[in-house]
């Protein structure tokens, strides 16, 4: 009988303990249940929040330009090469130079001039009925005596000058389409021109040229800093400066961002035993002016010498060093203007500094000569000029009726002569044969003292 009752009190212990543990297992699941409810809905709230900002993206996405965009690809850049190569051209410049030398008696000889090629590059910013647009450097196609054009096949095609922007070292040239054939003109890309005002220091940037002059390479690296002014390359603009190498032969080519689009037009490169990696670019946005103006411009023609127009004046440079050190401006200093040149009735005066001629910017006697080079004797042409006036220099701008050059040659004669009577004389002109002005005095007798002067 007690084993019976042993038993049955058991069973019942048992009974209950299982009950209990049934129980509590039931209320622990229900709990989870309940936590695991909340997480799914924060969860689904998480998706929609997500999903809404995704759309927002798309729908900003698709409101911007439709432009490749390559910023996610580092590793890999072969389809951005593949798209904007096409957009740079190579360019060779048979340039003139003078050489003056002296015998093996000691004498002066007789100047001789001489021609060789410089390389440099090109990038194509547009495209009319009749010619390829391309945008380069000034310095590429300065003192040409012709200029050539290799597109990306390796084709090569005669190019003219439309016109120079010396004071931004900007140039605009062109090639006759009709020179070209079809399938050549079809395989021709316009490049996709950016906003250099958005770029950032950091951005990875690709740059393309003519390398050495031995054919189009390229380079990559980042934007290493903005808005650089570098005073040994003489341009007024502020650069952007990259690591990407910039060598010999790639000035005037292509600084594109990942999107493809063109943000700058490489110039030159810092170099030295201690430099690295610094190269620099005019931002496109300070080319987009020269591009909108000199676009429009005719090419420029040959004019026999006989035939070229001359202002009739002696001048000198004022270089950056010049005007900082008497606070003028940077252009080319009239010293004096020959009685005989149509330019004496005209608006120029003796003093003014000129800054431009036939809307494009001069810097230099040399930039000058070469533009009159291509105008005829008796043509009017625009001039801007910076004169005191208040102590302070104002910009005036007119137009000037050029002189027959053989009028300017007889000018030339007498100047030199009256340098050689002032380099023997050393006592000092009287005021009224010099030229006065504050902030200094005698400036153009001081000029004459470091030899003869130059007559454009």
């Amino acid at each position: 009988m007690k084993k019976v009752l042993t038993v049955i009190l058991s069973a019942i212990g048992f009974g209950l303990i299982a009950g209990l543990v049934f129980t509590a297992v039931t209320l622990v699941s229900t709990k989870t249940g309940i936590i695991n409810n909340d997480t799914i809905v924060k969860s689904v709230e998480n998706i929609e929040e997500n999903s809404a900002t995704e759309t927002q993206k798309k729908e900003e996405q698709a409101s911007r330009p439709a432009v490749n965009n390559y910023s996610n690809q580092f590793e890999d850049i072969t389809d951005l090469i593949q798209d904007v190569m096409p957009t740079v051209v190579s360019i060779t410049n048979m340039q003139k130079f003078t050489q003056n030398g002296y015998s093996m008696f000691g004498f002066r000889v007789q100047p001789q001039e001489y021609e060789a090629p410089a390389s440099g590059s090109g990038v194509i910013v547009g495209m009319t009925d009749d010619q390829i647009i391309i945008l380069t450097n000034n310095h590429v196609v300065q003192q040409s005596n012709s200029l050539s054009v290799t597109f990306n096949d390796s084709k090569t095609f005669d190019a003219s000058i439309k016109g120079t922007d010396s004071s931004k070292d900007l140039a605009i040239i062109s090639v006759a389409k009709k020179d070209i054939d079809a399938d050549i003109i079809s395989s021709i890309k316009i490049s996709n021109i950016g906003n250099s005002d958005n770029i950032k220091v950091g951005e990875h940037v690709v740059a393309i040229g003519n390398a050495l002059g031995i054919g189009q390479s390229v380079t990559y690296g980042i934007i290493s800093a903005k808005d650089r002014e570098i005073d040994e390359i003489g341009n007024s603009a502020k650069l952007i400066q990259t690591d990407a190498a910039i060598n010999p032969g790639n000035s005037g080519g292509a600084l594109i961002n990942l999107r493809g689009e063109l943000i700058g037009i490489n110039v030159a490169k810092s170099s030295g035993s201690a430099i690295e990696g610094m190269g620099y670019a005019i931002p496109i946005n300070v080319a987009k002016e020269v591009i909108e103006t000199m676009s429009k411009r005719k090419d420029r023609e040959t004019i026999p010498e006989e035939e070229q127009g001359q202002l009739g004046i002696s001048a000198r440079n004022i270089d950056a060093q010049t005007a900082s050190s008497l606070d003028m401006p940077e252009g080319i200093y009239v010293m004096k203007i020959n009685d005989d040149a149509p330019a004496k009735s005209s608006e120029l005066k003796e003093k003014d500094i000129i800054i431009s001629f036939d809307d494009q910017s001069v810097k230099t006697v040399s930039d000058l000569q070469e533009l009159l080079t291509y105008t005829r004797a008796g043509q009017e042409v625009s001039i801007k000029v910076k004169r005191l006036d208040g102590g302070e220099y104002v910009e005036k701008e007119f137009k000037v009726k050029l002189a027959n050059k053989s009028i300017n040659q007889q000018q030339q004669k007498q100047q030199k002569q009256n340098n050689n009577s002032n380099n023997n004389n050393n006592e000092q002109q009287q005021p009224n044969n010099g030229y006065y002005y504050d902030p200094f005095q005698d400036f153009d007798d001081i000029f004459r003292n470091f030899g003869n002067g130059m007559w454009p």
